[in-house]
C-alpha cells in the first residue's frame, strides 16, 4: 500500500519551503557548491538542482520578468 503523500515532508526537500525558490535545499550530501550555468555565479546550485537542469534564484527571477522588490 502506497503511504500518504505529505505536503510538509515534500516542501523539507525545499531551500525556502513555502517561497518562490524551485532550488533544493542544501546538506551533506547535496551540498550548493555548484555555479548557475547561466550567470556563472559559484556555489549557487546543488546537485540536485543541476540534475532538475536548474539555475540559480536570480537568473530564475530575470527570466520571469521579475525584479528584486518581488
Amino acid at each position: 500500500m502506497d503511504e500518504p503523500y505529505d505536503v510538509d515532508d515534500d516542501r523539507m526537500d525545499f531551500a525556502d519551503p513555502g517561497g518562490r525558490s524551485a532550488l533544493r535545499a542544501a546538506s551533506r550530501s547535496n551540498p550548493r557548491n555548484l555555479p548557475c550555468p547561466t550567470c556563472g555565479a559559484k556555489n549557487r546550485l546543488t546537485p540536485k538542482d543541476r540534475a532538475l537542469g536548474y539555475q540559480c534564484d536570480e537568473c530564475a527571477d530575470r527570466a520571469e520578468g521579475r525584479g528584486p522588490e518581488w
